[in-house]
């Protein structure tokens, strides 16, 4: 793949963002409209980070952090750009950002039937936690 671009979201991206979560994203959210969006955006303008190649978007990846913990969501990758480092630099994106702000762990809450993210999330260093359905890793700043 020739340059993946890593940036995040503007406020003019969230449509773009919610047609790409219908193609490439496992499940939808109660939060996958555009209000949802548009305040995730506005209250914190790099949680929502997007990978573009050619000026496509062909990943996203969701790196909340409360001031307590990180956490991630959202963790897409168009299907036909699959396992070619897209979901790996949107990851370390988002590990850098939490590094930054001071977190220390990060969790990433992933639908208990999506068995392919599941490899995603052990093949990057994270572990479930069966009692809360959700995978952590360490990390180091």
């Amino acid at each position: 793949m020739t340059e993946l671009r890593i940036r995040a979201a503007a406020p003019a991206d969230v449509d773009a963002v919610l047609g790409f979560w219908k193609v490439a994203a496992e499940g939808t959210s109660i939060s996958d409209d555009r209000d949802g969006v548009e305040r995730l955006v506005a209250r914190d303008p790099e949680a929502l980070i997007l990978a573009e190649h050619d000026g496509e978007l062909v990943g996203t990846v969701i790196a909340g952090f409360d001031g307590w913990r990180c956490h991630l969501y959202r963790l897409a990758v168009h299907p036909q750009r699959r396992r070619l480092g897209i979901g790996s630099a949107l990851l370390a994106a988002a590990e850098e950002r939490f590094v930054r702000l001071g977190g220390r762990r990060g969790d990433a809450m992933v639908l208990q039937r999506n068995e392919t993210a599941h490899h995603v999330w052990r093949a990057a260093g994270y572990r479930s936690e069966e009692h809360w359905r959700r995978w952590v890793k360490p990390l180091s700043g």
